[in-house]
């Protein structure tokens, strides 16, 4: 049926995503979150060969920070200022932050 088309074409490694996006900057390291089972893909932990798509959720735990984007579209390559492009920040929560002055 028509309504079976491959998107495969639109559809990125996370891997590739994540560097291209410079959300992380290198594969090898995309690869090592994931396989701590870091990042989720609309809500699903995801492996470092998952596809994303435009308007998946990605949400990314670093050590201290848990970053949530929404994909808005997948490029192969960038320039450092259209990586920005590639993504909507949604939120960005620290456990700790450490950019606040300690209050007594």
């Amino acid at each position: 049926s028509t309504h079976c088309i491959s998107s495969a074409a639109s559809d990125v490694y996370k891997r590739q995503f994540l560097k291209v996006s410079r959300i992380i900057k290198r594969r090898s390291v995309a690869k090592e979150i994931a396989d701590k089972g870091r990042i989720q893909i609309n809500g699903k932990v995801a492996k470092s060969s998952s596809n994303v798509s435009v308007d998946d959720e990605l949400i990314i735990s670093f050590g201290n920070k848990t970053l949530t984007v929404k994909v808005t579209q997948l490029l192969e390559t960038t320039k450092k200022n259209d990586a920005e492009l590639m993504y909507d920040i949604i939120s960005e929560d620290y456990k700790t932050d450490y950019r606040q002055p300690f209050s007594d």
